[in-house]
């Protein structure tokens, strides 16, 4: 047996080379290899089908009896594959393993790649197969991650000592985080002796264009005998798929992007062709609060270098609790004035825009309506510059309303096509950029908007859900949606490589589509459309667990009627990330405006920070329900916190602070005309805050 023992970064990774020339994971763990933690008296001679690097399925191939129900375990030729070439290499990024496989029946080779960054406990991964023969083969399943052995550390049993984060999505409940263990998700233990059989998985699936409609494409395994954790992240905007379950007394973690079981797909690979799966981040640490740290920081590396994550430009969109929609000249007007006064740099103006009346099911022309602005867009977008903000517009390129005059005269070619007809969902048609003829599309009403009103940025919005895919130009219809996906990437590469300046957000009904395959390119994501600020201090909260801070849009909209509390609040909302801005501002009164405009040159003046921090929770992360609810940023000498309390009895909090308190001073920095109590106690390091007010919320910072 040959062994390669990696341990980089603060990740242990060991892969053997077994007696019948198959290479195994055997290990991947914050922690040193144990021999003795893999109950080798419980296997044959082999591992047949186990520790497998790569689970790679084809149609018709057989598979051994190992396999239970539709768990992707053992699979053909998958647990038939040798082991070919082992490359480790280093560059400016980091480590770079390469792990060749091949299947001699088939003439498949499998290559997996173990991309690491330097100084992070983290590993991005996927898988190429490639066709070396001179047939043709249906692949059903590719694996971007596959780890058996999960549990394996520490003396206790899984269901004490195995807890499992799950982090729920849905529309205006957005990153709503949960707890379990796998008894409570049906997976219990059920025999102290021998392996179970077991053909039920733990699994968070997508399927479909809204990558987030469910679940955030990501997870956190912690072991809490042993203090570690693994955590992961899939970064494909469609249909992707996670599983843990059980096989011969050990639990594997497995990625992958769409499936044939769950999400439709399947492709026909052809000789001297080359499949590659969506690619996952997989790392390893302790705690919650510091693998959300390694994670924020590999986001900042893999993502598109540009200068709105580095300025954090504060923007006024006229929608949430302001025009709902519905914008003209005459609603404008104060508005800019309004919002340029408080500070904001870009002002977006919203949905609407380009039609009169009712426009949901006309969208695709992207043109002006002349009955909203009389005077022409040029001239709002105009007074947006001379106000000193630079105009945007809200978009939804990727959809025709199915009364839209242009969808009437496009071949089909240019849609998503089903059962021989358009796919549309609430009155839209979906647009395949995978033509080129719609990309040029896309591309020209971009590059109109940019040069003829100055637009220099885009809120780029997606309100439907075309399902399973498209049959036109396609092996399967999960394919035909994966090519669209990947060619809408592309696209957005080639609209940034034209204009490098522009900033795009990414909005899908708010965060329906929150993943790290358009968030590596596109700067800024819309969180929710959460309309109640009270609710929103949760997402809000928890936030940085699925995206870096920077590129976390929060809404603030003051209330046209409302006290100064209920200001704060709204600001204290957005102040440690992104600061979306909107509300009736030129309605407010003195006062409350005065707060507005005090909160965003408060942020304007920790701005800096806040795009090179890592986040924590000191109460944990916040549910719905939480009285008290609390964020924090380290930012080094300087960490900062956001404290809400919402409805309660308890009018004052104790929050225990991660770290070393010694020589720090607290203040609250937001509001100004705040009085309450508060003390850093250093020894203990708990900070005390007292906030007699339901509904009221403060920003401090220690250094």
């Amino acid at each position: 047996m040959k062994r390669y023992d990696i341990n980089e970064n603060g990740i242990h990774i060991v892969f053997d080379i077994d007696n019948d020339n198959q290479i195994k994971l055997m290990h991947f763990s914050a922690l040193p290899y144990n021999e003795a933690d893999i109950y080798h008296e419980m296997f044959e001679k082999t591992f047949l089908g186990c520790f497998d690097i790569a689970q790679v399925e084809i149609a018709g191939l057989d598979r051994p009896c190992e396999r239970h129900g539709t768990k992707y375990i053992v699979s053909a030729p998958g647990y038939r594959l040798t082991f070919k070439d082992f490359s480790d290499t280093r560059d400016d990024t980091g480590r770079l393993i390469k792990i060749t496989q091949t299947d001699i029946p088939t003439g498949i080779d499998v290559i997996s790649t173990f991309r690491f960054y330097n100084g992070l406990s983290i590993v991005r991964c996927f898988t190429e197969v490639i066709n070396n023969s001179e047939n043709e083969y249906t692949l059903t399943y590719v694996s971007s991650f596959n780890y058996l052995g999960i549990e394996k550390e520490g003396i206790g049993e899984r269901d004490d000592k195995m807890r499992l984060y799950i982090p729920h999505n849905s529309w205006q409940k957005e990153m709503i985080w949960q707890k379990y263990t796998f008894e409570e998700l049906g997976m219990p233990r059920t025999q102290k002796i021998g392996w179970e059989h077991c053909g039920k998985a733990i699994s968070c699936t997508n399927t479909g264009n809204w990558s987030t409609n469910e679940y955030l494409p990501m997870g956190y395994l912690e072991n809490e005998e042993t203090g570690t954790g693994l955590f992961w992240q899939i970064e494909h905007n469609g249909s992707w798929h996670w599983e843990i379950s059980d096989q011969r007394g050990h639990f594997y973690l497995q990625l992958s992007g769409p499936t044939e079981q769950e999400s439709h797909w399947f492709k026909n690979l052809k000789p001297g062709e080359c499949f590659t799966s969506v690619p996952v981040a997989v790392g390893v640490g302790y705690g919650f609060d510091q693998p959300m740290g390694t994670l924020t920081k590999y986001r900042r590396i893999i993502r598109r270098e540009n200068d709105d994550n580095k300025k954090l430009a504060v923007i006024f969109n006229d929608y949430m609790n302001c025009l709902w929609g519905d914008p003209t000249t005459e609603k404008e007007i104060p508005l800019i004035k309004a919002a340029a006064k408080a500070g904001c740099e870009y002002y977006c103006i919203d949905c609407g825009w380009y039609s009169k009346g009712f426009w949901w099911d006309n969208v695709g022309e992207w043109k002006e309506s002349r009955e909203r602005f009389p005077g022409g867009l040029k001239e709002v977008t105009d007074l947006i510059r001379q106000h000193g903000m630079i105009p945007g517009v809200w978009l939804e390129i990727e959809v025709m309303g199915i009364n839209c005059p242009l969808a009437k005269t496009l071949p089909d070619d240019w849609f998503f096509v089903r059962h021989g007809k358009r796919i549309y969902d609430r009155s839209r048609y979906q647009l395949d950029f995978r033509n080129p003829e719609v990309r040029k599309y896309a591309k020209d009403v971009i590059t109109r908007l940019v040069n003829d009103y100055g637009i220099g940025y885009i809120k780029m919005d997606y309100n439907i859900e075309p399902g399973i895919g498209t049959e036109l130009n396609a092996d399967s219809v999960g394919e035909g949606l994966l090519q669209h996906e990947r060619a809408y990437i592309a696209f957005l590469d080639d609209i940034f490589a034209t204009f490098p300046d522009l900033i795009i957000e990414n909005c899908s009904s708010g965060g329906m589509r929150i993943d790290y395959s358009l968030l590596s390119r596109l700067s800024i994501q819309s969180t929710s459309d959460q309309d109640d600020y009270r609710m929103y201090a949760t997402i809000s909260a928890n936030a940085p667990a699925g995206l870096t801070p920077e590129q976390s849009a929060i809404w603030s909209y003051p209330l046209t009627e409302g006290d100064r509390e209920e200001v704060v609040y709204n600001m204290v909302n957005a102040m440690l990330q992104r600061i979306h801005q909107s509300g009736h501002l030129a309605n407010l009164s003195e006062e409350r405006f005065s707060l507005v405009k005090e909160g965003i040159e408060c942020y304007k003046s920790i701005r800096d920070d806040i795009k090179c921090s890592v986040p924590f929770w000191p109460l944990g992360l916040s549910h719905a329900k939480d009285e008290w609810v609390c964020l924090g940023l380290d930012c080094g000498e300087r960490k900062y916190l956001a404290l809400w309390r919402r409805q309660g009895n308890n009018d004052t909090v104790n929050i225990k602070l991660p770290f070393d308190c010694t020589g720090l001073t607290a203040e609250c920095i937001y509001p100004s005309y705040a009085k309450e109590e508060y003390a850093l106690h250093s020894s203990s390091g708990i900070l005390s805050v007292k906030l007699p007010t339901q509904y009221t919320a403060r920003l401090f910072r220690l250094k």
